[in-house]
């Protein structure tokens, strides 16, 4: 993949397209977006809930590959109309957590990379591959099923 340097949306943009809230958005950024994968950013402040003594804990990362997950389902929603008004994104859960490996806790200031890849989707259940990244390197990486609440 070519090296991107503006992300597509950033900021209140990103939270209009997530069912989370501060303070639990753990996304500030949609670097990219096509068929199969999704990278959001996010960088990690002094405030966050997940954060202790300077370090974004693991809980944090999780919920950061999983709300970028729902960031690609909330800018594809956003794109479409039903007979001329915005669609409303799903909400998701994380139904299953299979192979994850946290490799380190970043700290305070770090700008995250997280890219999720479909990997399948069957009725309103979508398996996806999340890998989080510091600077190109390893922060964790896991699978994940996410599970769209019906309306």
């Amino acid at each position: 993949m070519e090296t991107i340097e503006k992300p597509i949306i950033q900021g209140a943009e990103v939270s209009a397209l997530i069912p989370q809230k501060p303070p639990i958005e753990m996304v500030d950024k949609l670097w990219f977006n096509d068929d199969t994968t999704t990278i959001s950013g996010f960088t990690i402040k002094e405030d966050n809930i997940f954060c202790r003594e300077g370090v974004f804990a693991e809980p944090g990362i999780i919920e950061n590959i999983a709300q970028t997950a729902a960031l690609r389902v909330g800018y594809i929603v956003s794109l479409m109309e039903k007979n001329g008004e915005k669609i409303n994104p799903p909400v998701g859960y994380i139904g299953a957590i299979k192979r994850l490996n946290i490799y380190q806790l970043p700290k305070v200031g770090a700008e995250l990379k997280t890219e999720v890849v479909i990997q399948q989707i069957v009725f309103d259940v979508t398996l996806i591959t999340g890998k989080t990244t510091l600077n190109g390197e390893p922060v964790a990486d896991c699978e994940m099923k996410i599970f769209l609440k019906k309306d």
